[in-house]
């Protein structure tokens, strides 16, 4: 990176830095003993905005918009900032900031596109990367970003579909249909570079038709050396004073390989942001589910959720200490530990809330006032009044089979070992091998199997981060199920402590390529009754596992119905003067810009370069607070007073990384 680009670079990152969603009040009564807070919670009384301020496009709150900052939208405007927006992928946000198609995103979203671009010799990871000429900048095989150019109220059509179903499978299917007849037609008429998809409001209170333009012919154009993208590492991440260079440019090119030229896009605020004021996010929030009911959110809190934070915890301590016993991986496997750890805060942080009674308490707060609103009209009392304790029926369902699922269905939540992975692949093709030719999948058929054999033991086997993955999900299952269980027990040989965890792993042969494929040649019979660990336990446990997800399968399907029931029904009471739940679809969030309390002193709303640097003097210049060597010395004409991040209100979650920030002139 060259100094005398970071200062424009640097102001533009303003736009995306580390946001602080500061919560909104609610009515409490409490009084003081003892110089103890003792609260009741039942005065505890749902907040204006406990569902949040992620507004859609369509209906902006115009009137609240006047009456809280004297400004109200026009039409121009919404559509300018809409069309000047961007969904970055599929898991990002970005915005166009140039009228030559130049794009801005956070750099925690550009670290693949950065691996994908990395040429034989290179480390742009370490080293940053900068186009200094359009011929310097990189194409990025299969990145994508989507503008969205049209939205519509489809509501109508979906509803009569999912009416015409009699039973919960035949609703799931009409609905599935509309969805697919109302895009297919969307795209048809666009044309190919067009893509369209529905999106669910409300959990079924409203349906809409997002049509948008894609492109992908997408070029980096700058990114930062990760540490100074990830200054601050794990333990700085999400929190604040914040001192991190996370952001990254792009730019898109038309179907002649030339710069897109674009009318909507973001001017740059000649002043920056200042404390007091108005902001607006203008991003695409992946899920929240602050409109689900109680019973499900409490649901989420004693089974889903722990069970996540397990594994996590489990995940990031394995690569932790892989990189601590094999420095030389460092690079290698970072950006998974960034990846866990990242989703380690995020669910640790999910489950404080829901386990925080005030919390909880105003959720139940808003429900009964939202059951009030219900039962006091006959009409919605008769179609809706039941509902929520038909969900927490359900949901009681469900605990019943929620542990023998996450057990047995191996991998099932992405975070798995390579031990699993391998047995499950060899089970499915001892069986598909059982079958006669004509009745197998087509990649089993006799005249391809020799490529299935091929892939069965994986070419590379990283047996180092495998056992300990092992051992942390065995350790989970043995939890779920119990260690005297005939299930445990085929994992953990009957052991206890540590012995139990390393049993399947020191008895397995996956790990060994040239084992697993002589018992491949020995056919499907010796598969299904080898005795190794991980083999036996899938074996064992199948059958099960399929009767299980049948029955979760089915009570799922039925909760959703109950679910888009009481959503028509939230959408008949409120309307849109509450905000849908998050859907990975453009949002209009507002907030200020705010400095908030903090370890008994006051955080200032905006860092800058002399943070960063007294950072990393008073760690000693140790990781994950050290520089780059090119950020070390900086020569004497860069301004250390260029901000860097700063704190606003503005409701966001994941999803919104990358997202534009603005002021009331779109800038």
């Amino acid at each position: 990176m060259m100094y005398k680009s970071t200062k424009a670079i640097l102001m533009s990152s303003l736009a995306l830095m580390t946001f602080f969603v500061i919560g909104c009040g609610s009515s409490v009564n409490s009084t003081k003993s003892n110089s103890e807070q003792w609260l009741n919670l039942d005065t505890v009384k749902a907040g204006k905005f406990d569902t949040g301020k992620m507004w859609t496009f369509d209906f902006p709150p115009k009137e609240y918009f006047q009456s809280e900052y004297n400004f109200s939208p026009d039409d121009e405007w919404l559509n300018n900032v809409r069309m000047s927006a961007l969904r970055f992928a599929n898991y990002c946000s970005a915005s166009f900031v140039s009228e030559d198609g130049l794009v801005m995103t956070n750099d925690h979203c550009a670290r693949e596109s950065v691996g994908k671009v990395t040429k034989e010799g290179e480390n742009l990871s370490e080293d940053g990367f900068i186009a200094n000429t359009l011929a310097d900048e990189r194409k990025v095989p299969g990145l994508y970003v989507s503008q969205l150019v049209e939205i519509k109220d489809v509501t109508a059509e979906v509803q009569a579909a999912i009416d015409a179903g009699k039973t919960d499978a035949e609703i799931a299917k009409n609905k599935q249909e509309k969805f697919s007849e109302l895009t297919d037609l969307a795209v048809s008429e666009k044309g190919k570079d067009y893509t369209a998809q529905i999106v669910t409001f409300y959990n079924g209170g409203k349906y809409s038709l997002y049509s948008y333009r894609k492109y992908d012919d997408v070029r980096i154009v700058f990114s930062p050396e990760v540490q100074m993208g990830f200054f601050g590492g794990d333990p700085d991440n999400f929190t604040y004073p914040r001192y991190d260079l996370d952001c990254s440019f792009f730019r898109v090119y038309d179907e002649t390989g030339t710069p897109l030229k674009t009318k909507n896009f973001f001017k740059w605020s000649p002043n920056g942001a200042a404390e007091g004021d108005p902001v607006f996010v203008v991003g695409n929030p992946g899920r929240t589910s602050r409109l689900s009911t109680t019973a499900v959110l409490e649901y989420s809190r004693d089974y889903a959720y722990p069970l996540t934070v397990d594994l996590l915890n489990g995940a990031v301590k394995v690569y932790e200490e892989v990189i601590a016993e094999h420095p030389d991986r460092l690079f290698e496997l970072q950006d998974r530990l960034f990846g866990m750890a990242n989703s380690q805060k995020v669910y640790i942080g999910v489950l404080k809330g829901l386990r925080n009674p005030v919390f909880m308490q105003k959720k139940k707060d808003f429900e009964n006032k939202f059951k009030s609103a219900v039962m006091a009209k006959p009409e919605l009392k008769a179609k809706y009044g039941e509902l929520w304790d038909k969900i927490a029926g359900t949901r009681t369902e469900a605990k019943e089979y929620f542990k023998r699922n996450a057990a047995f269905n191996v991998g099932g939540r992405g975070l798995s070992t390579e031990y699993f992975q391998v047995a499950r692949k060899l089970v499915n093709f001892a069986h598909q091998m059982k079958m006669p030719d004509a009745q197998r999948m087509l990649q089993y058929k006799d005249s391809v199997v020799e490529k299935a054999k091929a892939k069965l033991a994986p070419a590379k086997f990283d047996k180092v981060v495998a056992d300990k993955f092992a051992s942390v999900i065995i350790g989970v299952y043995v939890k779920l199920l119990g260690e005297d269980t005939e299930y445990a027990k085929i994992l953990t040989g009957g052991k206890k402590g540590s012995e139990a965890l390393q049993y399947a792993v020191n008895k397995s042969i996956l790990s060994d390529v040239e084992k697993v494929n002589q018992l491949v040649e020995k056919g499907a019979d010796a598969i299904l009754s080898s005795d190794d660990p991980f083999i036996q336990f899938v074996v064992k446990t199948e059958n099960q596992l399929e009767e299980v997800q049948a029955k979760s399968k089915e009570i799922n399907e039925r909760e959703a119905n109950y679910i888009q029931l009481l959503g028509r029904a939230l959408f008949e009471v409120y309307g849109t003067s509450i905000p849908p739940d998050a859907t990975f679809t453009l949002r209009l969030a507002d907030g200020v810009v705010k400095s908030y309390e903090y370890n008994g002193t006051k955080a200032p709303v905006k860092t800058t370069f002399y943070g960063l640097y007294d950072r990393y003097y008073s760690f000693k210049k140790q990781s994950p607070w050290n520089l780059p060597k090119r950020w070390e010395n900086p020569p004497a004409e860069f301004d250390l007073e260029t901000p860097m991040n700063f704190i606003s209100t503005n409701d966001i979650i994941g999803g919104n990384s990358g997202s534009p920030l603005i002021n009331k002139n779109a800038e």
